[in-house]
């Protein structure tokens, strides 16, 4: 059985995904609000309030709740870690934003961290870590998570369900199906950003993927990081869009700004060989290359 906290596009994906994998089991949404239990129960999850159920665990667990929208997201986390009885797996979503690197440089998952009292984000993020690894739960950082329609063919050769796949692209319906950085700047004539600075990408399904294997194999207290492998530049994502007619151009003209912090480039060898996990999308351009 588990329990996934923040069944938003990613967690609803890992506990369809999980649905399939593991016949006869129950997963669990855990909500803020009942305002999208409807289409959870379409997925076979069963949807529950943070207020229901407190006593209950679960021998596996994930929190993927972004930190905006909480009033106290490590106090959110640690109630989380305390529902998992510790038999199969405890796993946090966090972000690869605590990795101090600003520079387009290279860093990996022994990369240095933002040192605390420098950043509220990444307080936040160290501190809900620190929470889930302190009872020997595992951490994944992630990079950007996008997905965009056409969804792909991973329904199919994941989930092999036809229902199944109905039913999410109904959900992702109603949570935006397209998402990420290209999808607002497709919207804009100027974007104020430098278009040299480096982005790291993952797919939502990838993503989920990668969580249902560090799941699957029960890690303990361990840190991994989720990525492509294929850093990319925001003007090259924003022509490899302009190459593909799946894409409208919009309004998006260019971006403006020359000067400012850079990025990091990303790569997570060391996850892969733990792992042996492969994205099916090795980069943002493979991926549009597929709709």
């Amino acid at each position: 059985d588990l329990l996934v906290v923040g069944p938003g596009v990613l967690g609803s994906l890992i506990a369809t995904i999980w649905l399939q994998q593991n016949a006869g089991c129950k997963v669990v949404g855990q909500t803020n609000t009942t305002n999208h239990h409807e289409e959870l129960q379409a997925l076979g999850i069963h949807p529950i309030t943070k207020d229901e159920g407190a006593t209950d665990k679960y021998p596996f667990v994930v929190f993927s709740a972004p930190p905006h929208g909480s009033e106290n997201y490590i106090t959110e986390v640690r109630a989380a870690a305390e529902r998992w009885n510790g038999v199969g797996s405890l796993l946090f979503t966090s972000s690869t934003a605590v990795y101090d690197v600003s520079d387009n440089g290279p860093c990996d998952e022994n990369s240095p961290i933002v040192g605390k009292g420098r950043s509220p984000r990444t307080d936040v993020l160290l501190g809900a870590e620190e929470e889930v690894l302190k009872v020997g739960g595992s951490v994944v950082r992630l990079v950007g998570l996008y997905i965009s329609s056409p969804l792909s063919s991973i329904h199919t050769t994941v989930m092999g369900s036809t229902v199944l796949i109905a039913r999410f692209h109904e959900f992702n319906l109603i949570h935006n199906r397209d998402r990420g950085a290209h999808v607002y700047w497709l919207k804009k004539e100027h974007v104020d950003a430098r278009p040299d600075y480096i982005l790291n990408l993952i797919h939502y399904e990838d993503a989920a993927a990668l969580c249902i294997n560090i799941l699957s194999k029960m890690t303990r207290g361990q840190i991994f990081l989720g990525c492509d492998n294929t850093p990319v530049s925001r003007q090259e994502i924003m022509d490899v869009l302009k190459q593909n007619k799946s894409f409208e151009s919009g309004d998006f003209q260019g971006f403006t700004v020359a000067d400012g912090p850079l990025g990091k480039k990303i790569t997570n060898y060391e996850t892969r060989r733990k792992l042996g996990w492969q994205p099916k999308y090795g980069s943002f351009a493979s991926f549009v290359n597929t709709l």
